[in-house]
């Protein structure tokens, strides 16, 4: 399988980990190191209609300044979400891997092996 994609953040134990058990499993992987590349509304848009998730599902708040911000509460809009996961990428929780089969938030990293 090679139309396999990885938002990744090297940073990020969960995402090491996906990402070598995506190459332990032999599959040619594209990898987008997102906190360079960046998002845009469209992709996070097509990662939320693909994943099945929310956007609150989406965003990471651990290490971020989500709280500060407002963005983890509840009544927060998507478009607020999606605005300022554009602003600042790290706000966009990781690994998400997307495959043929799909796509997922791969937390833990094993999720990942069912989208092969």
């Amino acid at each position: 399988m090679s139309d396999v994609t990885i938002y990744h953040n090297p940073a990020c134990g969960t995402s090491r980990n996906t990402l070598a058990l995506l190459r332990e499993k032999g599959v040619e992987t594209t990898v987008v190191e997102y906190l360079k590349a960046g998002w845009t509304e469209d992709q996070l848009q097509d990662l939320i209609r693909r994943t099945g998730v929310s956007a609150h599902d989406l965003l990471r708040v651990r290490g971020t300044q989500a709280d500060e911000l407002g963005l983890s509460d509840p009544a927060a809009s998507d478009e607020a979400l999606i605005a300022a996961m554009i602003l600042d990428p790290i706000l966009v929780n990781r690994p998400i891997v997307v495959t043929p089969k799909g796509a997922a938030l791969c937390r833990p990293a094993e999720l990942a092996l069912g989208l092969l």
